[in-house]
């Protein structure tokens, strides 16, 4: 039985793109599980009424899922369990630099490798001992890739990937103000809920590269991926949550039915 999920973060109301996103993940449960799953590790954006209005927009569209939701914020344990296994393999360092202790390094280095998330982390602090300081947890990720091995991954669109999760370098894994991460929280997430096909944009294809290491350094499962295309507006601009009047309730408000916001949003059959 396939199950996919829709995650978003609830730091404002959804929009179109949103419901490509949401529709394409319960088309492709196809009479499996579709999941809701709040993303919302970031304090000083989320908001409960986001959370509210998401579910609601999304009863609107027709989509129906199981409950209870699984909210991030609220099972802070299961990443924590998952950092100390990696800290356990020596895989971890603290870091205690500022973006602008970075950024300095990076200019007086006279060069900045990129990479999905922007320029590479020069690894200051790689080697560092924890202190009494406010520090992220990274990724030693030379020893993570020494560690895994060759890893592939398979995108429905795409085919087989030779995981690249070098790209990323040594990325952070849990914050100084959030001890989690997107990177890590989506990938155990994924696992306990059982997720076998992770369905998101296109914009997120190099994330499944690092998440796919995280899988083979956690023992987790390892699902399919489908990563659909981008939803735009006529001058092909992706939508985006400032885009206020393509929020589905203000769709909703101007008169459209879930009908015709479900064939704006891509799909002509439900």
């Amino acid at each position: 039985m396939t199950t996919t999920r829709f995650a978003p973060s609830p730091t404002g109301y959804l929009h179109l793109g949103h419901a490509h996103s949401a529709l394409f993940a319960y088309d492709q449960a196809a009479g499996g599980r579709f999941l809701l799953r709040h993303e919302d590790i970031d304090p000083g954006r989320c908001r409960p009424e986001f959370i509210a209005a998401i579910e609601e927009d999304l009863g609107w569209l027709g989509l129906s899922w199981p409950q209870p939701v699984r909210r991030q914020s609220q099972h802070m344990d299961d990443y924590a369990q998952a950092l100390t296994k990696l800290e356990e393999m020596g895989l971890l360092y603290p870091c205690f630099c500022t973006r602008t202790d970075i950024a300095r390094e990076i200019e007086q280095s006279g060069h900045a490798p990129h990479g999905p998330d922007g320029p590479l982390y020069p690894g200051i602090c790689r080697g560092l001992s924890r202190d009494d300081r406010p520090h992220a947890l990274r990724l030693d990720m030379a020893k993570a890739v020494a560690l895994a091995g060759p890893l592939r991954w398979y995108d429905r669109a795409e085919g087989w990937q030779d995981a690249q999760p070098q790209l990323f370098g040594d990325v952070v894994l849990a914050r100084k103000d959030t001890p989690t991460s997107y990177h890590l929280a989506v990938t155990v997430d994924d696992a306990l809920q059982g997720v076998t096909l992770v369905t998101r944009g296109v914009d997120l294809f190099a994330a499944s590269h690092l998440h796919r290491l995280l899988q083979a350094l956690l023992g987790l499962p390892v699902p399919e991926w489908h990563h659909h295309r981008l939803l735009t507006d006529e001058h092909g601009k992706r939508f985006a949550k400032r885009d206020k009047s393509l929020t589905l309730r203000a769709l909703r408000d101007a008169g459209k039915t879930p009908d015709e916001v479900r064939r704006l949003a891509g799909f002509t059959s439900f």
